[in-house]
Parts: structure tokens; C-alpha cells; sequence
């Protein structure tokens, strides 16, 4: 069958088949790309492999492109790189790949197209359609990607203990495509990555970290974590997750399986955005769970205060997970320490102090933080799930209504320090901050508004039980 149709839209190729017969070489465009072709998904990224100096190709098609095309050259793994309109090209020689025990960098020689399609990682990913002008369009599948798309299975195209010693990361790819794509890995496949996961030890944290991001980042990641999970991979770099898995049972109490529970809340946010740092929220919701675990024959189970210990245990994970330690984790720090606090407040009456607290506190984050705690609201019980909502309805029109009414998310109360000082006639000092903070807690507490009359009518009242005196009224 000729593929000729379904490079049309990509006219960079027709350009780089034109150089390739130019210079003489036999050249075709591979992997992800063509995978993506098939499976009809959008894919910018170009992969060429030419049976020759892939540099020297990536030259003379930059040349020919002309608009000041750059090309970015990695002389160790022999690649080069540009870009055009919307496409990220690169280039490769067609090589063959060896491997020491204790790396994942090869030793790179000269190959064929079948030396190159065998070097990849699986047979999805080695379909290859050749662009020379007088084979245009035809397609290279000498080890069943075809077939192995149409049945949506990933495996191998080699001995799988092979391809996964060789390159530990693979079983991370394995186990994103299978997610991303819902496709479901070979058997033999899977019980190689169960038997070689120790080596996902060789490869950096940072390499595993972007395949778990994509994970993440999956329609269903639940599906990632739980083959992360039952092939033994997850335990290896993230044990804390790993750690909430399990129930016990007591006097008749049992609680629930805070892993799965973890998974499904995480799918529910997931149908809802791609905010990759929420859903490492929802992943680190209940992290502190099994730190903080106490059991009474009065009210079975507890976890008290894993909001707190959860969001102080997230700095250190993310230092383990080589995430940023930038703005990104205080979010998920603050989205994991509030997320009970609506919980909370659709199970109390529900009052304007409260829902004006958790306004303050959530700030810019409060529709993250809302819908993250309605993701949290899981259980077999369609009855129970039903009211938890219903609660939780409650309280959202609840914030609506307090919000447009007092505007108190981001509070900067009216009077500041520098009022404080001048009123007084004080000097920078603890009792500054206590007053601002009573002012604060007033306005939080609805006693006073966050005006100006109102506000410096309540400071003098605080000023005068520390035995302050104002020098001036206003």
C-alpha cells in the first residue's frame, strides 16, 4: 500500500526526499511520526533516518529551505535537528546499537533500515515510509507495527529482556504508551519489565519524571500507575505513593485503600483539566495518610492532620522526584494542606466566617482547590456520593454569594502597618503585626468591614487594650 496521500500535508518532506536524491541517499520518515499517522494524531515532531550521515542530510535540506534555517547538530549521538513552520525535523543515520551493563548510552556504528528499525523500542515504533521520489510513499513494516497498532498491543520488536536491559527508561515508555494510546502491553512484554525493574535504577530521576508527567498527563493516569505499580517500577522511585496501598481491619472498622482511592481521584480531576500541577495535587492529597494512621474503638480509623504533614512532606518529594522547587510546588503545597477545609465546611452549618476564611487562604487558587475536593468525594455508595455532592453544592453557591458580597479573596485590609505606625507614633516592632493581624480576623470574622472608618475605629480599640494612645485621630 502507498502512504503518498498522508505526507501531502507535510511539505517539508517532499523537500527533504528532494535533497536525499539529490546527495544519493535513501532516506524515509519514522517512528512516532508514522505511528501517529495511522492512529490519526497530530504530531509535529519529524523523526529522518537516512542510510548515511544524517548531519550532512539536515545540512543540504537546510540550504534548500533557505529563511535562515539553523541547524542544531549533537555530534555524540550523531543527530541533527531544525525547525520549519510548525515542524521539529530531526535527522539520524541509519545505525545499529550496543550496550554496556551499566549505562543506557550506546555505542552507535553504521547500520541498514533493518539495523535501525530493530534498535527501536517497539513495533509500533518502527514503521518507516520512504520519501525518495521513486519509491514515495511506501511503506517499510518488516516487524508487524501494522498489525500490532490494529490490535492496539506494545511489544517489542526484540527480545524484550534485551530491549529493556539495554535501555531501563523503556519500560517507563512502555508503560506512558500503553496509557496515553489505551493500548494494552504484550504479556511477555509485561513480565520482562516485572523482571528487569531493578534497572530502572541506572537511569536519572530526571528521565523518569517527564515519562511520569506524561503519565500524569493521560486521559486515565490511573492506568499508567496501577501497571507502574504492578510491575514494580513505582516502588523503586516513588515509595510514599506506593505506601498508601492496603486496608486494615479492626473491631469491625476498616479503612479504605487510600492508593486506589488516590487513582480514581486523580482520573476524576483528570476528566476536568490538564493542569499537570493539579493533578500532582490530587496525587499528593492523602500522602501523609499512612504517617499519621491512629485507630480508637469510639470512632475506628482517623488520620488527623494529613493535610498539614502531607503538604510539609511535599517539598521533600519533590526534591526526590526532581520536580521544580519554584512557585509550581507551593501550589500543590497549598492545594494539599486546604483540601479538607470545604470538606469540612459542607459537613458544619455553613457560615460566612468559615467559607471567608477558606476564600482568603485559597486566594487565585480557590476554583483549583474547589475542584479538587470535589474530585476527592469517592465511594461505592452512589447514595452517599450523592449527598457528599449535594453538601458540597451548598457550599460553592456559598462562596459565590460571600465572594461577590465581600470581596475577600487576596485581602489587604485597608489599614496598614505604616497607619499603624503613624497613628501610635510606634516604631517597627511585634505589636505592629499583632494589631494588623486582629484588624485582619475582624474583617475575616465579619465584625467589621474592610473600610477605612470602620477599620481605624477598630485599631484604636485594639490600641487602647495595649495601652496605646493615638497622636492623631486620622
Amino acid at each position: 500500500m502507498n502512504y503518498s496521500n498522508w505526507l501531502k500535508k507535510y511539505p517539508v518532506l517532499q523537500k527533504i526526499g528532494d535533497t536525499a536524491d539529490r546527495l544519493g541517499i535513501e532516506t524515509c520518515v519514522v517512528g512516532g511520526f508514522v505511528r501517529d499517522l495511522f492512529l490519526q494524531r497530530p504530531s509535529k515532531d519529524i523523526d529522518i533516518v537516512c542510510v548515511g550521515n544524517g548531519i550532512e542530510l539536515a545540512q543540504a535540506v537546510a540550504q534548500e529551505l533557505g529563511e535562515d534555517i539553523v541547524v542544531h547538530i549533537f555530534k555524540t549521538f550523531g543527530t541533527a535537528m531544525l525547525r520549519w513552520q510548525d515542524n521539529e525535523v530531526e535527522f539520524v543515520g541509519a545505525r545499529k546499537e550496543s550496550y554496556s551493563r551499566d549505562s543506557r548510552n550506546p555505542e552507535v556504528t553504521q547500520g541498514t533500515l533493518v539495523d535501525d528499525q530493530l534498535r527501536r523500542d517497539f513495533t509500533i515504533n518502527t514503521l518507516a515510509i520512504r520519501i525518495n521520489k521513486s519509491q514515495w510513499g511506501e511503506l517499510i513494516d518488516d516487524l508487524g507495527g501494522v498489525s500490532d497498532l490494529q490490535q492496539k498491543i506494545i511489544k517489542t520488536p526484540l527480545d524484550p529482556g534485551i530491549t529493556f536491559s539495554d535501555d531501563p527508561l523503556r519500560m517507563m515508555r512502555a508503560i506512558r504508551f500503553a496509557t496515553q494510546l489505551r493500548f494494552t502491553i504484550d504479556e511477555v512484554t509485561l513480565m520482562s519489565i516485572q523482571q528487569h525493574a531493578e534497572r530502572i535504577k541506572i537511569i536519572s530521576q530526571e528521565r523518569i519524571t517527564e515519562e511520569l508527567n506524561k503519565i500524569i498527563l493521560a486521559d486515565i493516569p490511573s492506568k499508567g500507575f496501577k501497571l507502574l505499580f504492578d510491575t514494580g517500577l513505582l516502588k523503586l522511585f516513588f515509595p510514599a505513593l506506593v505506601n498508601l496501598q492496603g486496608k486494615e481491619t479492626i473491631q469491625g472498622y476498616t479503612h479504605k485503600d487510600n492508593f486506589y482511592h488516590t487513582l480514581q481521584v486523580l482520573d476524576n480531576i483528570a476528566k476536568h483539566t490538564n493542569n499537570l500541577w493539579l493533578r500532582w495535587a490530587a496525587i499528593l492529597h492523602d500522602i501523609a495518610k499512612p504517617l499519621t494512621k491512629s485507630f480508637s474503638p469510639e470512632i475506628g480509623f482517623s488520620f488527623h492532620g494529613h493535610e498539614d504533614l502531607g503538604a510539609k512532606l511535599v517539598p521533600k518529594i519533590f526534591r526526590q522526584l526532581k520536580l521544580p522547587l519554584s512557585e509550581k510546588m507551593e501550589y500543590v503545597q497549598k492545594l494539599v494542606r486546604l483540601h479538607l477545609r470545604p470538606i469540612a465546611i459542607a459537613q458544619d452549618v455553613v457560615t460566612d466566617s468559615a467559607v471567608r476564611r477558606l476564600i482568603y487562604e485559597a486566594g487565585d487558587d480557590l476554583e483549583d482547590l474547589m475542584l479538587l475536593c470535589r474530585a476527592d468525594i469517592t465511594s461505592n455508595n452512589p447514595t452517599k456520593v450523592k449527598q457528599y455532592l449535594g453538601n458540597f453544592d451548598k457550599v460553592e453557591r456559598k462562596v459565590i454569594e460571600v465572594e461577590e458580597r465581600d470581596q475577600i479573596r487576596n485581602l489587604q485590609p485597608v489599614i496598614t502597618g505604616d497607619i499603624i505606625m503613624q497613628t501610635f507614633q510606634l516604631k517597627p516592632s511585634r505589636m505592629i503585626g499583632e494589631i494588623k493581624a486582629a484588624i485582619k480576623e475582624a474583617i475575616l470574622e465579619g465584625e467589621i468591614r474592610n473600610e477605612y472608618e470602620e477599620a481605624f475605629t477598630y485599631m484604636l480599640q485594639i490600641g487602647k487594650s495595649y495601652g496605646l494612645v493615638p497622636i492623631s485621630s486620622h
